[in-house]
């Protein structure tokens, strides 16, 4: 390993998303695999940041997503179906299984609340991926306290704490702050993935163009090291 690699700076890579968000757990894959073939993978740090798609779902009242779709968007059902098909062909491309029948559409607010608690402990990224899959592929409610505090205990959160969480006001801001953040930098849709606070990629976008991010992240990192000795 050189001198360079040694002293190189971590990536940060920050990531805005929704849990009912199909476009959010591709990207999130697609991520994942451009990692698993860079070579400096331990040396990136990545932080999922809250957004929701319809903020203004009421609570407490989960629906079949096409049904809440077609009644909050206006976009008829049929429609919605034809999209999440392709959708659902893509995701399996990469080993995501999605079952837009069963998913509920809820208020996603206390599942943000939840990964900022992870986040607090360590284990963001595996509640994300809890919540990922309770959604899109087991038609969980993910509003639903009882159903968090499994997905809580599943990465490894104590129950308790985590049901303690849930409506803590404090995170509560910080969601809050995350969807302020958004807006302030022009998030129009997401995923976002934001490089070393400077390079953005918006959308489920190819591996690629993931694996080209992090190879020039990390390459600007280790020319400023070369240039600081």
């Amino acid at each position: 390993m050189s001198q360079a690699e040694t002293t190189n700076s971590p990536i940060t890579v920050d990531v805005w998303s929704d849990v009912m968000c199909p476009f959010c757990w591709m990207g999130d894959k697609h991520l994942e695999l451009a990692l698993g073939d860079f070579a400096h993978r331990d040396d990136v740090e990545i932080t999922y940041h809250s957004y929701q798609l319809m903020p203004d779902y009421p609570e407490g009242q989960p629906l079949p997503s096409a049904e809440a779709v077609a009644k909050q968007k206006g976009i008829p059902v049929e429609q919605f179906e034809q999209m999440n098909a392709g959708v659902a062909a893509r995701g399996a491309e990469v080993g995501l299984d999605y079952n837009f029948d069963t998913a509920l559409m809820v208020n996603s607010r206390r599942a943000h609340r939840l990964s900022h608690f992870a986040e607090k402990n360590g284990v963001q990224h595996e509640v994300i991926q809890n919540l990922f899959k309770a959604y899109f592929t087991d038609g969980k409610n993910v509003e639903d306290r009882e159903v968090l505090a499994d997905l809580a205990v599943d990465a490894g959160l104590n129950r308790d704490e985590a049901l303690a969480n849930m409506d803590n006001e404090e995170l509560d801001h910080a969601v809050q702050a995350d969807i302020n953040r958004a807006q302030q930098i022009g998030v129009q849709g997401v995923p976002f993935f934001v490089f070393n606070n400077k390079y953005a990629v918006s959308g489920a976008q190819p591996q690629e163009v993931f694996k080209q991010a992090l190879e020039a992240v990390w390459n600007e990192n280790e020319q400023a090291g070369n240039s600081a000795q």
